[in-house]
């Protein structure tokens, strides 16, 4: 049975929602994916303002966090009208909606007297509401209940759509955060290795912003232009975060704003092309040391495959192959996927898995006890479609 479906990603980046408008056929490790239309609805100043806002735990409050569940509700909501919008289909014609919602905060492990928990906001009533159709959400909250850290999720869209049995692949998402997913050659889903490598384009533009006003590095062209100083991105890989062995997560709490401030109180001397080019080593650094450390002893490994914005930094990726010159590191592009698309387009494959009464975490990857099915069901006002097996 076809189902059309729209994935909603707004990622730590802050720079706007992904939507990616789907035909899925069949459930489970059967399922066929087709991508009709992707957009990305970039967020307003002053949106992208609050939400840093509210990941700040010395400026955020209650009133803001609350108010801004509702406003990025019809914001996501906007961000489905303009991909079915922009592929001419009727919003009566979509089946279901998987959002991930903005995360505001992330505690992967137990922190003092805060328990690990989870906070993702864009309230899907408000998306239900306005486009008449069933919304999955609230994806991490039940793999956090089952003893994971809630991510990474996409290991099982990775899974499904990559695997292969003559290579073996690792899947480097390259958005805010870098994360991994290791797929063996002839793997089940039970040999898939996941996590997150550390700072994906998260110090880059949060230093692009400061020292140049810009939000991103087009292409790596600054980089490219500065001197690396590698002594100093090696000091930054001495943070214990680097030295925990998977299962592990990490977000805009390690790598966000008050690490670049760090940066900038202590080498701020430096040319401000040395800074970006040496932050973009750091991604660079963090990611092939973490295949160093965790999946080269274990797996073979024959193809990187890069998704997220970070498969557009140039420079970024030709840093990545000087490093590591024995493996072949391609983008989605180059194997016929979108780099922008793919996270949107895990998630309506996990709401898809949700709709259908299956798992769909991988509990290797998220250190979970056990396989559980994901997220919040809200149904529209009026009852409307809701196709699954529940």
């Amino acid at each position: 049975m076809e189902k059309l479906a729209v994935g909603l990603m707004s990622g730590t980046s802050v720079d706007g929602i992904d939507a990616a408008l789907v035909r899925l056929r069949g459930f489970g490790l059967n399922t066929k994916v087709d991508l009709l239309e992707f957009t990305t609805l970039p967020f307003a100043a002053d949106v992208a303002r609050e939400i840093l806002q509210c990941m700040d735990v010395k400026d955020s409050n209650s009133a803001l966090v609350c108010s801004l569940n509702f406003k990025l509700g019809y914001l996501f909501a906007d961000a489905v009208k303009a991909v079915c919008k922009k592929s001419n289909v009727s919003l009566r014609d979509i089946d279901f909606i998987a959002s991930h919602g903005q995360t505001i905060y992330h505690i992967p492990k137990q922190d003092g007297s805060l328990v690990k928990s989870t906070l993702q906001i864009g309230e899907p009533a408000i998306i239900a509401y306005e486009i008449g159709t069933t919304v999955m959400s609230n994806f991490r909250s039940m793999d956090m209940a089952a003893g994971g850290e809630g991510a990474p999720l996409v290991p099982y869209a990775d899974y499904l759509l990559y695997r292969s049995n003559s290579k073996g692949r690792a899947l480097q998402n390259i958005g805010g955060i870098g994360n991994v997913t290791v797929i063996p050659k002839q793997a089940t889903l039970d040999d898939i290795v996941a996590f997150d490598t550390g700072p994906g384009n998260m110090v880059i533009d949060e230093l692009c912003k400061i020292l140049k006003g810009e939000p991103f590095d087009q292409d790596g062209i600054w980089a490219s232009k500065g001197n690396v100083h590698k002594d100093i991105a090696q000091s930054w890989l001495n943070i214990d975060f680097f030295k925990m062995t998977p299962p592990k997560s990490t977000g805009r709490e390690l790598f966000g704003s008050q690490f670049t401030k760090q940066i900038l109180q202590t080498y701020g001397h430096l040319p401000t092309d040395d800074l970006i080019a040496t932050a973009t080593y750091f991604t660079a650094l963090s990611i092939t040391d973490s295949y160093k450390q965790f999946i080269f002893p274990k797996t073979e490994v024959d193809e990187m495959i890069v998704g997220g914005g970070g498969g557009y930094n140039k420079t970024l990726l030709q840093m990545i192959r000087e490093i590591m010159p024995n493996i072949t590191v391609l983008t989605q592009e180059d194997i016929g996927f979108s780099s922008e698309a793919k996270e949107a387009i895990a998630f309506a494959i996990l709401g898809n898995e949700t709709m259908n009464g299956e798992s769909a975490n991988v509990p290797k990857a998220t250190g979970a006890k056990r396989a559980v099915i994901l997220g919040s069901i809200t149904l529209p006002p009026n009852g409307g479609k809701f196709g699954g097996s529940l």
